[in-house]
């Protein structure tokens, strides 16, 4: 008998027909298989395929984040046939399409530091309600002009069912999800609780080890510890954000920069507007702002506004964390009893009216808002009410992709649209440059070249298009290591070598549109809708005739009044 599984996501539903002669409960055990499926030529959707003893292994879920430059292929298999996920770390890009997996079927558990755990808990739910709230606001919309409603990627009630999933494993606590996979956690430096995972994997007597970078912070930053590479690797999978460039030397002291900025705006009477992730740097100027006032670097004692519910929720989760996931200054300070991410003058800004009063209130001040790329969140109200005020600054802190309106600003732009208006830009634009949760160039080399054992072969992903390749072209040079930058859909044999597949290289042509979006969506729920009634029409085989002619008939009569609008 054929086997049936249904995948729907955003774009559309798939369905898979699996036809065995002889179907039993043992695995077939393939070569094993790697498959790059996001972040591939591309920085955000982090998510490859791990094919071995008979498993199916996912590393990271990410949504992807900003504009889509490559056809991503879809994954190749029911996420109802995915047997655990290894998750590097909490950002939405690595983690953001978790609840959809659990929501089209998956079940297998989710492997994660403790801090990524609960900093999802977080996330993920903060994503889904900006997905409801935003479906919402669409359906109001579609309802008005007569168009068809939009269904959200996924709601709080998919988080839900997801996070009783997670299994936590700290740096250094290897775990063996199955027989023949040891997995071990080492300290990305990157985010509270960020990986670099390091896979053995044991096959007819023969060990193979592979190494997931994930993102590779930078030494000697606030809070953290220094990223930590695995000791040995024989096919490693690494990140090239920053693999073109050699950033300058940061500065000797950034506290001062900053500080200056704060001055020389608020002494104008405007305000200093910081658009930051919620998540770790948010936390990181937190950190140095605390030391401004501590060392008295600036002459304003200024205000400081936090205006990201999220932003705060995670500061907590910092505050509330396991020790070893700080650095040695940072746990000299606990050990004093001084709040490393907290101070005099800091306001929490939670509900919307108390957002709205920041300001309405005309004392000068900093503000603190998510999101980091200005793409949604609070921060883009903050941007209409000071971005055509001469006397405010606009302060980024972090990467701004291709695309998103942060990158417009900082490339120059007159005038930028905010809920519908345009506004013209007359805030001083900045960067606080040597601000970086990415390891540059030369930063990632060393991290490989640190490797006791290092990898006989390098696939280079979470760059963007030419980086990776440039990147991996630098490993060649450097270290002597054979490195590809894979696109989406190519996989290989991680023993051999062997490309197994090629996936596309296709560039996204108009595709990424809402109506898309939402049309796919809801046709993917009928769809869905459909198999589950194949089931319960299977599922009724043993019932009385007379329930089954009543089913039948109710069936039939669905069947004819859609007849009958198709036909209109």
């Amino acid at each position: 008998m054929p086997s049936f599984a249904l995948y729907a996501d955003e774009w559309g539903a798939y369905l898979f027909i699996t036809i065995a002669e002889n179907q039993n409960s043992d695995r077939e055990r393939l070569p094993m298989k790697i498959t790059f499926l996001g972040a591939a030529h591309e920085v955000t959707g982090s998510c490859t395929l791990l094919e071995a003893c008979g498993r199916k292994i996912l590393v990271d879920c990410g949504m992807e984040q900003g504009p889509d430059i490559y056809e991503n292929c879809e994954l190749p298999v029911h996420p109802a046939h995915i047997d655990f996920v290894l998750l590097t770390h909490a950002h939405i890009d690595h983690s953001g399409k978790l609840p959809l997996l659990t929501k089209n079927g998956f079940y297998g558990t989710v492997f994660a530091t403790t801090a990524t755990r609960n900093l999802c808990a977080i996330m993920l739910a903060d994503a889904a309600h900006i997905q409801e709230a935003e479906a919402a606001w669409k359906n109001r919309k579609a309802k008005r002009s007569g168009e068809d409603g939009y269904t959200p990627m996924y709601t709080l009630e998919d988080v839900q069912k997801l996070m009783p999933r997670f299994r936590t494993a700290d740096y250094g606590e290897p775990v063996e999800p199955c027989d023949g996979i040891r997995v071990e956690f080492f300290d990305a430096g990157h985010l509270l609780g960020s990986a670099s995972i390091k896979l053995t994997i044991t096959e007819n007597g023969v060990s193979h080890r592979i190494v997931f970078s994930g993102d590779v912070g930078t030494p000697k930053r606030p809070l953290l510890c220094a990223p930590v590479p695995p000791t040995e690797a024989d096919t490693l999978i690494v990140e090239s954000t920053y693999g073109d460039r050699e950033r300058e030397p940061q500065p000797k002291d950034l506290e001062q920069r900053l500080a200056e900025i704060i001055d020389s705006t608020l002494a104008g009477g405007g305000n200093v507007v910081i658009p930051s992730f919620a998540v770790g740097r948010t936390q990181e100027l937190l950190y140095m702002l605390r030391r401004i006032k501590d060392r008295k670097l600036a002459m304003i004692d200024f205000p400081v506004w936090l205006d990201s519910p999220l932003a705060i929720e995670a500061t907590i989760i910092y505050q509330e964390t396991l020790r070893s996931y700080f650095d040695s200054e940072t746990n000299a300070l606990l050990d004093r009893g001084i709040n490393p991410v907290g101070f005099d003058g800091l306001h929490l800004s939670v509900t919307s009216d108390a957002s709205r009063q920041i300001n309405a209130d005309i004392t000068p001040k900093v503000i603190i808002s998510a999101s980091g790329m200005c793409e949604a969140g609070r921060i883009r109200h903050h941007l209409k009410h000071n971005l055509w005020r001469p006397e405010c600054t606009i302060l980024f802190v972090g990467y701004q992709v291709e695309g998103t309106l942060g990158k417009k600003l900082l490339d120059g732009a007159k005038f930028v649209s905010l809920f519908g208006e345009e506004v013209k830009v007359r805030a001083s634009i900045q960067t606080l440059d040597g601000i970086s949760a990415h390891a540059d160039r030369d930063q990632l080399i060393d991290w490989i070249a640190a490797m006791e054992v290092r990898p006989k072969r390098v696939f280079v992903n979470h760059g963007s298009d030419g980086v990776c390749d440039n990147f991996a072209k630098v490993i060649t040079e450097r270290l002597g290591i054979e490195a590809t930058a894979p696109y989406s859909g190519d996989a290989y044999d991680p023993v051999s070598g062997a490309q197994l597949a090629v996936g596309s290289r296709m560039k996204v042509r108009g595709r990424s549109t809402e109506q898309t979006r939402r049309f796919s969506a809801v046709w993917s729920r009928l769809y869905a809708a459909g198999i589950r009634l194949m089931g319960v029409i299977e599922r009724s085989r043993n019932c009385k005739s007379k329930d089954l002619a009543v089913l039948t008939n109710r069936i039939n009569a669905l069947c004819d009044k859609q007849e009958k609008e198709i036909r209109k």
